[in-house]
């Protein structure tokens, strides 16, 4: 099985440009599951529905999925919409949050596919250095019972948070694919047992600042003025995080970096 995983796409544009280009990577690394993180697509700052400036929307996800796009996750900013796109959003069956949220979030955490034949189980996980209501990631994956071949998007601040994950599930999952940090990692290996570990996948978006967004925006930090200098996005061109795995038997047998 060949596995496309995207990292975080922030922005419509971003959303809209990974549309276009999904049948030129299908063409060139032949996936046969695609999954992407979309926490970050609905940005704008004139958006007055909900709490936050990112987020996602049935309007820009659904786009998605018809384009192929199997399962999207999420992480920090997966309720920054109004509650009722949070609902219909999370509503969606491959649609997830980090897993280890609390009972009364909306969303679920995890889905089993079929895959060539093949169940594959894909699971949101988050550490609260990320998700401040986030409950500890291993008090809740005990009780999991996953089927089949396993996925993780672990969607986590510290890289150290990332390693004790990746090789704690080291031989239990097939992958543990970093999210939330948006700058893509060099480091991809596999793991002694075989689960590929990539602490950081990548944002798909626009480049020319940071985690896509403009360098005024981290001066503007860095000067003690908060984040209301956030009025658009970065001025780069846009750009594909992204990885592509060969799994057999449930474990990786090579990763590649895509851009």
């Amino acid at each position: 099985m060949r596995l496309l995983f995207i990292g975080d796409i922030v922005g419509p544009a971003a959303g809209e440009w990974l549309i276009e280009r999904l049948p030129e990577l299908r063409s060139t690394y032949r996936p046969d599951l695609i999954v992407a993180n979309a926490e970050n697509i609905a940005f704008g700052t004139a958006r007055t529905n909900g709490p936050g400036l990112f987020g996602m929307t049935i309007a820009l996800i659904e786009p998605l999925l018809d384009a192929g796009v199997d399962v999207i996750t999420s992480g920090n900013h997966a309720w920054d919409t109004d509650e009722a796109d949070t609902l219909a959003v999370h509503a969606h069956p491959r649609v997830l949050r980090p897993v280890n949220m609390p009972d009364d979030v909306p969303g679920k955490g995890w889905v089993t596919i079929e895959v060539l034949g093949e169940r594959v189980s894909v699971v949101n996980l988050a550490t609260p250095d990320a998700v401040a209501t986030a409950r500890p990631p291993r008090d809740v994956w005990t009780t999991l019972e996953l089927p089949g071949t396993v996925i993780v998007d672990l969607h986590a601040e510290s890289v150290i948070q990332k390693h004790i994950v990746a090789n704690g599930l080291d031989g239990e999952v097939a992958a543990v694919l970093g999210t939330h940090t948006h700058e893509a990692s060099l480091f991809t290996p596999i793991l002694q047992r075989g689960t590929a570990f990539v602490p950081e996948v990548g944002m798909t978006g626009h480049s020319g600042g940071a985690q896509g967004m403009p360098g005024d925006v981290f001066r503007a930090l860095w000067n003690g003025d908060g984040w209301g200098g956030l009025t658009t996005l970065a001025p780069g061109p846009l750009v594909l995080g992204a990885v592509v795995l060969d799994i057999e038997d449930g474990r990786t047998t090579a990763i590649e970096r895509i851009h």
